[in-house]
C-alpha cells in the first residue's frame, strides 16, 4: 500500500460526443449512464467538461488494508479552466460502497463523502499532468479520423 488515497477512473472528454441518440438495444444500465451523459452536456456544456465513470475512491485511515478502509464509487464531471490545465470543479455523484472501519459514524461519512469531490479534483490534475488527457485526446482524435473514413459514426459508444 503506497497511496493513502486510491483514486481510479475511466475518463469522456464530453467534447468527443458527436451524437445524443441512445442506441435502441441499450442495456437499462448503459441507457442510463447515457442519459447522465447528455444531462451533463445540456446542463455544463461539451467544452473543457470530461465525464468520470466506472470511478472509485479508496481512504486508507491506517497502514493495514483490512481495518481502516473507507471505498467510495462516484461518476460525474470533471471541469477544467480553459487552457484544460487546472480543475476547477468536479460534480460527482458519490456513494459509500464498502468500509472496514468499526469506529466510523454517520458524520465522518458525511464529511469523507464531501472530501471525495476534493479528492477527485486533486487526482484529476495528476491525470492531466501525466499526460494522459493528451493521450485520450489523440484516441479520440485517431477514432474520429477512422470513422469518417469509414463513414461510421461515433458518440456515446466509446
Amino acid at each position: 500500500m503506497e497511496q493513502f488515497v486510491e483514486i481510479s477512473f475511466d475518463c469522456l472528454p464530453l467534447r468527443s460526443v458527436t451524437r445524443l441518440d441512445i442506441p435502441l438495444d441499450a442495456s437499462p444500465a448503459y441507457r442510463a449512464r447515457c442519459e447522465r451523459i447528455k444531462s451533463a452536456i445540456e446542463q455544463l456544456g461539451s467544452h473543457n467538461t470530461y465525464y468520470l465513470y466506472n470511478a472509485r475512491c479508496v481512504y486508507h485511515l491506517t497502514n493495514q488494508p483490512e481495518f481502516g478502509m473507507l471505498e467510495f464509487s462516484f461518476e460525474g464531471t470533471a471541469i477544467t479552466d480553459s487552457a484544460d490545465q487546472k480543475t476547477e470543479h468536479a460534480r460527482l455523484e458519490v456513494e459509500l460502497r464498502r468500509e472496514t472501519c468499526d469506529w466510523l459514524t454517520e458524520p465522518i461519512v458525511r464529511w469523507f463523502h464531501d472530501t471525495v469531490s476534493h479528492s477527485v479534483k486533486v487526482e484529476f490534475d495528476r491525470y492531466i499532468a501525466a499526460g494522459s488527457l493528451e493521450q485520450t485526446r489523440k484516441r479520440i482524435a485517431a477514432l474520429q479520423q477512422q470513422a469518417d473514413e469509414t463513414g461510421g459514426y461515433m458518440g456515446m459508444y466509446l
